[in-house]
């Protein structure tokens, strides 16, 4: 290797330490795979963000004995040096780089099928779903895998609901583990640290929008309105927009919020959430962003389509198009009002941040190594179905996390578990 190289692979290898320090449910996950080698001979492949956290996660996959190979699920959200040191130092074979095309970030999916896996992980269902348009041969000998994604988990359903799914997977994204945390207090710092990083814009006294009120919008919301924003929701469920009332935002549909907003960011796991009518109504300066995992939830098509000139890379991240005329931009200039689009309408916090923090991916790559181990030692082969994480993982985890933390919880008496075990004894 060049100097140059040798230097980019040991700043990768030195951020995966540091994520490492902040990770310890999955180090003792890793003592425990060292030693049971619930993995052993399997080829794993994994299609995920490639980050320093996930590099322990992978890391603790092969300590368990499996035979990991490793590609981006995001073109825009690999760590370069990341994925550097996890081929020369770590040896595992990851195929990822920072802006790969769209035809190079199929091609490493297909190199990843070409090992012949029979345990798959997944941010988002790509790699199952190509498995079962391309490559149905392989799904004879697949064991499992398992889904990080609440869209990749809606997607899973609906192949189940439809007969498709030809083999097991874990919704690790369902567990509590993951989506009561990692969706809300990692999505919601990561995204605005994201928006903050690639505008350099003061959150305090701004209309942020939110659009979907799941865990990652009520994660965002939180940490918007705790930076001093003035923090609206928009929402398709009735029971979710009133737990976003109550919580204390505005609630309105996004054809009103598109109106008076400063800055947006869409958590669905929808398509097309802002449209081309919502820019149309939008103020000059707007600023747009997404961090619901596809780059289907704003129409950038529509967008493109709309502008009468645009500019790339303003500053990194940060793309700006030009809207209708004169009369659209405040002091009628000369031009029309001006759109910021954030890293091209894919995940923010990944694009221009640095994703979650590690202490957070701590639970959830935990929940989902052991999910990949309880499927690759059951007893008999699982049928085709999306399974929960277990209650026993999700116990594990979470206990040993508070362990972590230095925090100790009761327990119930004998004369407490009698009683909820008891239906004579009442008022």
């Amino acid at each position: 290797m060049t100097t140059e190289q040798t230097n980019h692979t040991e700043q990768g290898t030195r951020r995966v330490e540091w994520a490492e320090r902040d990770m310890p449910v999955l180090a003792q996950v890793r003592a425990k795979f060292e030693k049971e080698q619930p993995l052993k001979g399997k080829v794993l492949a994994a299609v995920l963000h490639v980050t320093a956290e996930t590099a322990n996660l992978v890391r603790t996959l092969k300590a368990g004995g499996a035979e990991v190979y490793l590609a981006a699920s995001n073109p825009l959200s690999t760590q370069d040096d990341v994925a550097a040191a996890l081929n020369e130092v770590y040896g595992i074979p990851t195929f990822a780089r920072k802006g790969e095309t769209t035809e190079e970030f199929f091609e490493h999916i297909e190199t990843l099928i070409s090992k012949k896996p029979v345990l798959t992980m997944d941010d988002g269902a790509d790699l199952v779903s190509i498995i079962h348009t391309k490559h149905p041969e392989l799904l004879a000998g697949m064991l499992g895998g398992t889904e990080e994604t609440t869209t990749g988990v809606i997607r899973l359903r609906a192949m189940h609901k439809d007969g498709a799914l030809k083999m097991p997977v874990v919704a690790v994204n369902d567990a509590k583990t993951k989506n009561m945390f990692d969706n809300r207090y990692g999505t919601g710092q990561s995204t605005l640290d994201g928006i903050i990083r690639a505008t350099d814009t003061l959150i305090a006294g701004k209309n942020f929008v939110v659009a979907g009120y799941g865990w990652c919008g009520k994660g965002l919301a939180m940490r918007a309105k705790g930076a001093g924003a003035n923090v609206i929701v928009t929402e398709i469920d009735a029971v979710k927009a009133l737990e976003a009332a109550m919580d204390g935002f505005r609630v309105m549909p996004m054809n009103e919020a598109a109106q008076i907003g400063d800055i947006f960011c869409t958590v669905t796991g929808n398509k097309g959430v802002i449209r081309e009518e919502h820019f149309k109504a939008m103020k000059d300066g707007a600023i747009i962003s997404n961090s619901g995992h596809f780059d289907v939830e704003i129409d950038v098509a529509g967008l493109k389509k709309l502008a009468s000139a645009s500019r790339t890379g303003v500053r990194p991240s940060v793309d700006e198009f030009t809207v209708g005329g004169p009369e659209a931009r405040q002091g009628g200039n000369g031009a029309g009002k001006r759109i910021y689009l954030l890293a091209d309408g894919r995940l923010v916090n990944l694009a221009a941040a640095e994703g979650h923090p590690a202490s957070v991916m701590d639970m959830s790559f935990s929940t989902q190594a052991l999910g990949c181990a309880w499927m690759a030692t059951r007893p008999s082969k699982l049928e085709p179905a999306v399974y929960d994480v277990t209650d026993e993982i999700e116990e594990m985890v979470s206990t040993l996390k508070l362990k972590s933390m230095g925090i100790a919880i009761d327990e119930l008496t004998a004369e407490q578990k009698s009683y909820l075990n008891s239906w004579q004894e009442g008022t």
